[in-house]
């Protein structure tokens, strides 16, 4: 396993590591240059990622620009970009969750998710490999070299074994699952400088115990930087799991919930965020509220076939700056 520097000193700087990045706000780089003397006309793009599925759950490749309308804090907006490229790179964190209660599924959990790797990452991709539990330990930074990835997803252990992300920044006790402190570094750290399309792929019963941060502020980093994040949903019967928690993150950064009971479902549940992944539109607008304050706008994307269901992040940050 490659050895890795500290991402993170402290909390403090993590935050404004993200608070400060803008990826979802795109401009042109002779813009960039007389910012000072542009700011107060200046209209940040927002781009949205959507995947749009039929009643039976099939996801629906052949939709139109003028298919489509947005809406931002209930007003509509004028659809600016469209795409529905397959074959836009994607930056893809896979977490894992190694607390003693996926101790029995952990050696099923590392199989299909080489699988699905191998299956998922074409040219142009990259992937990290995370596992969290009393902390959230590295075991790959990004690449797209596959083998390494593979290494990586093996050397997951139960109670970690990795170079921590967050060595000493974060508390920890005698039996933990930092899950939203996983979310909210990687996020952060890691995928606020990323461009593209950009996901987390986290396989956990969603329970946290003894994460620093708050469900809330996990979501929060994950809207700044524009990242999707789906759930494979495992736990034994009797065990206590979350599919609440898992539910709320991923409905509101336009992700996927899919409840995982054996390994024949486990590998069938990557091979749907595989296609997932791969069928995605991209939909860009430039807000008719161009008020730089920072504050949090509701995005809501729909289709013109009421039957058809559009998955796609809830909201977004707008930019801050003076008027």
């Amino acid at each position: 396993m490659r050895s890795i520097d500290k991402v993170v000193t402290h909390c403090a700087a993590a935050l404004v590591a993200w608070a400060l990045a803008a990826p979802v706000w795109a401009q042109d780089p002779a813009q960039q240059s007389d910012r000072q003397q542009t700011i107060k006309t200046e209209v940040s793009l927002v781009n949205i990622f959507a995947t749009v599925r039929d009643k039976k759950k099939l996801i629906i490749p052949t939709l139109k620009k003028e298919d489509f309308r947005v809406f931002e804090n209930d007003q509509e907006q004028k659809i600016a970009f469209f795409a529905a490229e397959k074959t836009l790179p994607v930056t893809l964190g896979l977490l894992i969750d190694t607390s003693p209660s996926e101790q029995y599924r952990l050696g099923a959990e590392q199989d299909a998710a080489s699988r699905f790797l191998s299956h998922v990452l074409r040219k142009g991709d990259e992937a990290m490999v995370v596992s969290f539990d009393l902390d959230v330990d590295m075991l790959s930074d990004f690449t797209d070299d596959r083998a390494q990835l593979q290494r990586a997803i093996h050397h997951a252990q139960i109670n970690g074994g990795g170079p921590m992300v967050t060595p000493g920044t974060l508390p920890s006790g005698p039996n933990g699952t930092h899950l939203y402190d996983a979310v909210w570094l990687i996020c952060g750290e890691k995928l606020a400088t990323e461009a593209g399309r950009k996901a987390l792929v986290i396989i956990t019963d969603a329970e946290d115990f003894g994460s620093k941060v708050s469900v809330t502020e996990a979501i929060e980093a994950a809207q700044r930087t524009n990242t999707v994040v789906h759930f494979l949903l495992v736990h034994d019967p009797g065990q206590g799991w979350r599919p609440d928690i898992a539910h709320k993150v991923a409905d509101q950064t336009g992700g996927r919930v899919i409840e995982v009971s054996s390994e024949k479902h486990l590998q069938q549940a990557f091979d749907q965020i595989s296609e997932e992944l791969r069928s995605e539109y991209t939909l860009g607008y430039y807000p008719t509220n161009g008020a730089r304050d920072g504050t949090f706008r509701k995005i809501k994307v729909e289709t013109t076939d009421k039957d058809l269901k559009v998955l796609a992040r809830k909201g977004y940050y707008a930019a801050k700056g003076s008027d």
